[in-house]
């Protein structure tokens, strides 16, 4: 007994094991009544290969077809038939012949098996009349070819004219298309995956009156939000000479706009294809645009938008198509707030407001939108403004953050004589700072020809070259690009506050200002930098730089770190500080490059006379750090390289103040203790010398006072009592030496006699007589007009006296008698003694 319900588990055991090994097929049954007019077929998914296949009556199939009024039981051959096979019921209607079943569209037949899904609902009707298809329960949002649905239910709807049929689009679920009207038949098809199970088709269909053009799509919008829509057969061509309609229901407190992002245009042989609108309230309905035109923007209410084809060329008909958005939002703040950009007094220049990031990042289209607008209802997410106009503009937009400026100018000069004295400001106009926009990039491009070259300066803040040892932290910077239509040279970035007063440049140049951080020039931030032309430099970049006293300049070669192009040379001229002296050292030993063709240099003078200069070529080291004491020169002259070699050079000047050196303190102090002892010898021998000299014919008196005559109050004695006019003694060493003769043989001094001068004297006391008189001095015979005598003068005679024998040399003794007149004529004496002949 119990081994028999041992074998009766055992049994059991193996039957299970069986069942799961060999699971029993499922049978499903599909009877379709004749009067739905409803044809279901199963087949194979395309590509796959039949490892699962239906029995119907023990035969194997790969397709099965049940047509309408049949009734039919099937099997599969596998436990996953979903991966395997998809299924289509496609149910025939006709409103030609018969009445319509209007109203809610239903699934049928029921008890399907799980497959992946196609219902289509095949509708004809007369071409006078239009049928409206209405979704209940969730609205539809329209999706380009080739994009999927995140659930995978999608609705198809397609329309037939003259036997063509025409695809309005694909629509996925959870959008704001809630009608869609058709003229004649229209073909539905719903996708559905086999996991889902749908009971409703969602929508039904309702009988309208012909609506005269291929079909009306309705949109309801709620809130802030956009609708991405297309034209039929996108992006295959409109039809020819065809009109549809988009209608957009928009809350009365909101405000839309719409963009074309996607257009082309067909030949046209007749009429002109075009867009037209009909907005409530506006004086001009229909309002009629090109497809090349700015669309409509910040419209209040409810309004219709109509696509309008032509007829085409038949040889070369082209392609009309369309894909557009619709975005809705609140109204701004200050959306009547308008700035004035008077760009009036402008030349060449174009202004451009855009999203941050354009135009190489286009913002999804999902994104909350940003419109400029040049008018009330012409706005866009770019807007472009040129010279020689005025603008009041506004903007649509919660976050101007998100908005940016970047502007362009052109300044060329063609002939030297007429830019060559013109000075050009290069700073943002106050129309663009002004704006509650931050300011992207502001590009200058200066054109020339080639013996025209460009120079910048900068004289208060100066530029400071951006290097990795002296980084920029300024609001904006300056890039420099020097360019031919062979070569490019990247002169650097360049910051205000540096030590750079000066760059001179070959060829066209475009200077482009690009800020940071909040980075709005604002009328606070200072702009110094001026441009003018020059006539044609010798080197293709010269810097002037005029560093402030204990700065510290790092300077590079242009185009780091791809090196400098060949036969390319760089100067720089560093003026030095007021009493500063300068160290300059290279940051590398040796240029590091090795020459194809030619050779590179680094040139180092000093503006000094018999300064001498350094040159360094590209196989030798580079000079030592060093001092400089004038005004330098630092010149980079490039070769050919070799592959894979470049020429960039660092270099940094540092200042301090000029020190003496104790040495020279030394010999300063050496010398003038020489000069001292050569001076105190000289005056020791010329006083011995006068002291064995005798006799003493002359000499001058120092003692006298030299006080005005006349003032009583400065000079006390008249002439007669004082002694300024005396010589007490003359040496006969320098007396008349060089106008001896010879007379007789006999060596004779000649002596003139003196001749008291009996014309006015002034107040101030006269030079000294010169040293010698000569007789063959003959006066002038045309004498000027004496000058009307003066008060107080004197009328006394210089005379030359004899040194008494006893009397001190220094004649300390000689003004002891006021009133007492010692002095006897020298002169007078000689010629009554007959000595002078």
């Amino acid at each position: 007994m119990a081994a028999g319900r041992a074998l009766a588990a055992l049994l059991a055991a193996l039957l299970a094991a069986s069942a799961q090994l060999f699971p029993r097929e499922v049978s499903f049954t599909i009877s379709l009544h004749k009067v739905d007019n409803t044809t279901v077929t199963i087949k194979l998914k395309p590509g796959l290969s039949p490892s699962c296949r239906m029995r119907v009556k023990s035969v194997i199939r790969s397709e099965l077809k049940i047509k309408p009024g049949e009734n039919v039981t099937f099997t599969f051959t596998c436990s996953t038939p979903e991966k395997y096979f998809i299924m289509e019921i496609q149910k025939n209607i006709d409103c030609v012949s018969g009445p319509c079943p209007f109203g809610d569209v239903h699934l049928y037949p029921l008890g399907l098996p799980r497959l992946n899904r196609t219902y289509i609902w095949d509708v004809k009707a007369s071409t006078k009349a239009g049928l409206e298809l209405k979704f209940s329960t969730s609205w539809l949002r329209q999706i380009e070819p080739g994009e999927t649905c995140p659930d995978s239910v999608s609705y198809n709807i397609s329309s037939c004219i003259d036997k063509a049929m025409v695809n309005i689009g694909t629509f996925c679920r959870n959008g704001s298309v809630s009608r869609i009207k058709l003229l004649g038949g229209v073909v539905m098809s719903l996708h559905l995956p086999w996991h889902l199970p749908f009971t409703t088709s969602g929508f039904n269909i309702a009988n309208r009156a012909s609506i005269k053009r291929l079909c009306i799509i309705e949109s309801i919008l709620k809130g802030e939000s956009s609708i991405t829509l297309m034209s039929p057969n996108y992006p295959l061509g409109f039809p020819e000479d065809e009109l549809m309609t988009w209608q957009f229901v928009i809350p009365p407190n909101m405000r839309a706009s719409v963009f074309f992002h996607n257009y082309s245009l067909s030949n046209c042989e007749r009429k002109e294809e075009r867009v037209e609108y009909y907005i409530p309230g506006s004086p001009s309905n229909p309002e009629v645009f090109k497809l090349s035109d700015s669309q409509p923007a910040n419209i209040a209410g409810s309004f219709n938008m109509s696509l309008q084809g032509c007829d085409q060329d038949a040889q070369n008909p082209g392609i009309l198509r369309l894909l557009f958005q619709v975005v809705i939002q609140h109204p701004q703040v200050d959306e009547n707030v308008t700035h004035l950009v008077d760009l009036s007094k402008e030349k060449n220049m174009t202004v451009t407001i855009h999203l941050e990031g354009w135009p190489s990042s286009t913002p999804l289209m999902s994104e909350p939108m940003c419109l400029i607008c040049r008018d009330p209802r012409t706005c866009d997410r770019v807007l472009t403004l040129t010279s020689g106009a005025v603008y009041r503009i506004s903007f649509l937009c919660k976050d101007l953050s998100r908005l940016r400026i970047t502007a362009e100018k052109g300044i060329g000069c063609m002939d030297i004589r007429w830019c060559q004295r013109k000075i050009y400001s290069l700073s943002v106009p106050k129309a663009i700072t002004r704006l509650p926009i931050r300011l992207h990039k502001f590009i200058w491009k200066l054109l020339a020809t080639d013996l025209i070259n460009v120079e910048i300066t900068s004289p208060s803040l100066k530029l400071q070259q951006h290097v990795p040892e002296q980084k920029c932290n300024t609001s904006y910077s300056y890039s420099i690009v020097s360019a031919t239509p062979e070569t490019e040279l990247n002169v650097g970035v360049f910051c205000p506050g540096g030590s750079i007063e000066k760059i001179q440049m070959r060829n066209n140049i475009t200077i482009s200002l690009k800020t940071f951080g909040k980075g709005l020039i604002n009328e606070s931030i200072p702009q110094d930098l001026k441009m003018s032309f020059v006539p044609h430099i010798k080197d293709e970049c010269t810097f002037t730089v005029r560093p402030n006293p204990k700065a510290e300049v790092y300077l590079q070669t242009p185009n780091s770190p791809y090196g400098l192009p060949p036969y390319v040379s760089i100067s720089w001229f560093i003026v030095m500080p007021s009493k500063q002296t300068g160290r300059l050292v290279f940051s590398e030993d040796r240029m590091g490059i090795a020459c194809e063709t030619g050779r590179a240099y680094v040139n180092i003078k000093e503006e000094a006379p018999g300064a001498e200069e350094i040159v360094r070529r590209e196989d030798e080291l580079l000079p030592q750090p060093r001092n400089m004491h004038h005004d330098f020169w630092v010149n980079v002259s490039n070769c050919k390289p070799v592959d894979k070699t470049q020429l960039t050079l660092q270099f940094r000047v540092t200042f301090a103040d000029k020190q003496i050196d104790l040495g020279i303190i030394l010999a300063v102090v050496a010398g003038a203790g020489v000069l001292t002892v050569i001076g105190l010898t000289v005056y020791c021998v010329k006083k011995k010398k006068k002291k064995t000299q005798n006799p003493m014919v002359g000499v001058y008196n120092a003692n006298v006072n030299t006080q005005m005559p006349g003032k009583k109050g400065l000079f006390g004695k008249g002439r007669q009592n004082n002694e300024s006019h005396v010589y007490a003694v003359i040496d006969d060493a320098v007396v008349y030496g060089h106008l001896l003769k010879e007379s007789n043989g006999l060596v004779a001094p000649e002596v003139d006699v003196y001749r008291p001068f009996d014309g006015p004297i002034g107040s101030l006391p006269p030079s000294p007589p010169p040293f010698s008189f000569r007789k063959d001095i003959k006066c002038s015979s045309n004498t000027e007009e004496e000058p009307p005598p003066l008060t107080d003068t004197d009328q006394d005679t210089y005379t030359f006296a004899h040194q008494k024998s006893g009397q001190s040399e220094d004649n300390g003794n000689a003004n002891k008698k006021d009133k007492e007149d010692t002095s006897v004529p020298l002169l007078e004496n000689k010629e009554q003694d007959g000595l002078v002949e």
